[in-house]
């Protein structure tokens, strides 16, 4: 398939996965009103714990509808995501092996419920960050959240968690492509604890140390994982190398000669011995 073909097959991907999104896009709609529901609640929360007026706050005219629009979208594509994700395959599959395939097989459906469980985790955890940093306001005082913030807040949350649970698997991805060791995953240690409080980071307030830990645990507890999964495989194939290389120092008995080479070694290594 020449380049001008390629890109025309790209160009039909492209406009079948749009369509995909903008009609799930449509249909979240009329589901967006119920998610900014749910994302309320954290602050509804606060406000019966503490008596304190917690409330989300629109900053100007166009703020309303852009909130929707980005909950809108956001939902269009994770609904949509079945066939973007079918048609992105059927546009790189034709180029693959049939091992390649199997690999990437085997890789996409273990991210996505990896990428979704860090995205449940971000939710759970959620209330709990909401709460938690909204106690440092002055019972006095009335706390006004800028509704476009709170909602990149969650999106940042969720999708940063959903990345961070993927990452470990990238490593044994890596191992089992041969480009890194498990030795080398196992050093990497310092590096893995960095990384999971960098992303934790990303999403807790600075002076928030517990919930930064409590955020890089389950990242750090899939990294051990990937540990143990990249030695048990590393393991194997030294095993499989072992026994291909004592399968070749044996004589074939389907090569003429072979079996007549290795008796006659054999006795001329007795008669030496008599001698």
């Amino acid at each position: 398939m020449s380049i001008a073909q390629h890109l025309v097959e790209l160009q039909k991907r492209i406009i079948i996965c749009a369509i995909a999104i903008v009609a799930a896009a449509i249909g979240a709609w009329f589901i967006a009103p119920f998610v900014l529901d749910a994302l309320r609640e954290p602050l509804l929360m606060v406000m019966q714990k503490t008596g304190r007026q917690t409330q989300i706050n629109y900053s100007d005219v166009s703020s309303p509808l852009n909130v929707r629009m980005h909950i809108t979208m956001v939902l269009g594509i994770i609904i949509a995501a079945p066939i973007w994700l079918y048609e992105l395959w059927r546009f790189l599959a034709p180029g693959m092996l049939r091992k390649e395939k199997l690999t990437a097989v085997g890789f996409v459906g273990t991210a996505i419920p990896l990428f979704l469980g860090g995205c449940l985790f971000g939710w759970w955890a959620f209330p709990n960050l909401v709460s938690f940093m909204s106690s440092f306001a002055s019972a006095d005082d009335v706390q006004l959240i800028s509704a476009d913030t709170y909602l990149r807040f969650v999106m940042n949350l969720m999708l940063f968690m959903g990345l961070g649970f993927v990452l470990p698997l990238l490593l044994v991805l890596l191992n089992f492509v041969g480009v890194m060791s498990a030795k080398t995953i196992i050093k990497g240690w310092r590096v893995a604890i960095v990384v999971a409080l960098i992303f934790a980071a990303f999403i807790t307030p600075p002076t928030d140390i517990l919930s930064m830990f409590l955020l890089s645990s389950p990242m750090l507890g899939l990294y051990l994982i990937a540990c143990l999964i990249s030695w048990l495989h590393d393991r194997r194939a030294a095993k499989r190398a072992q026994t291909l290389l004592e399968d070749d120092a044996l004589p074939d008995p389907d090569i003429p000669g072979t079996s007549d080479l290795t008796e006659t070694s054999g006795a001329s290594d007795a008669g030496s011995t008599t001698k």
